[in-house]
């Protein structure tokens, strides 16, 4: 029997060999491109939405994960990463959750396809209570006045900015600045603008106003005016 099968197999074998590669490439027409599937993987972004009121976010573990997606091929060529976003409900979050699971569900795929893995399967995000301080505006001069002047004061207005942000990082004795304001060369009083600077990047100003106006009055050095004078009648 052995031997009768093996001899049936190598008898003609061109012909059963182009009979096979016949069958198989009829099988592929005659099957739908909407019946084979195929499995992609991608990495997304992970986004958060709907963080409640009086809360604010001060530690993400991740910012993209990796999924696998499963589709018909036709339809799994045409999907890629930049259509596709996975996003964390925290509408019932509090300060004491830091662990928050991942599921399919976060993720909207078109028709057809499906997420069967997501890796990590959770998240750490860390929740803080939203503060609010006062903060005194410092400007920031740079350079040097004209020769014979100087800078008698300045005067800044706002002269504090009203800031929020997570509580842990929200600090009354610290001070806002104002971007550098370049006095190089200067022999008159002059009025500059110049962006509020926050302490920190976890911080905003409650006020849409985000420029501060900068009064540098100068007058005659009158210490310098009579040092130069001395020196001349040596």
């Amino acid at each position: 029997m052995r031997h009768y099968l093996k001899r049936w197999l190598v008898r003609e074998w061109e012909l059963k060999l182009i009979s096979l590669v016949l069958a198989l490439g009829l099988w592929l027409l005659l099957v739908p491109a909407e019946k084979m599937f195929s499995e992609k993987s991608l990495t997304i972004p992970l986004e958060t939405r709907n963080i409640p009121a009086g809360l604010e976010i001060v530690e993400r573990q991740v910012a993209t994960i990796d999924i696998t997606l499963r589709a018909p091929n036709r339809l799994l060529d045409e999907i890629g990463p930049s259509g596709l976003v996975a996003r964390i409900d925290l509408d019932h979050a509090t300060v004491l959750q830091q662990e928050y699971p991942l599921n399919t569900s976060m993720i909207a795929v078109p028709p057809g396809a499906e997420v069967v893995k997501i890796s990590p399967g959770k998240v750490t995000i860390k929740l803080e209570l939203t503060a609010e301080a006062t903060l005194d505006v410092h400007p920031t001069l740079r350079g040097k006045t004209a020769p014979g002047f100087r800078i008698a004061r300045t005067e800044i207005e706002p002269s504090s900015v009203l800031v929020r942000g997570p509580e842990s990082r929200v600090r009354i004795k610290e001070a806002a600045t104002t971007a550098p304001v370049d006095v190089s060369g200067l022999a008159e009083s002059t009025v500059f603008e110049a962006d509020i600077i926050l302490p920190r990047p976890e911080l905003r100003l409650v006020s849409p106003q985000t420029r501060a106006r900068v009064t540098v009055l100068v007058e005659p050095d009158k210490g310098a005016a009579e040092t130069a004078a001395a020196r001349k009648k040596k």
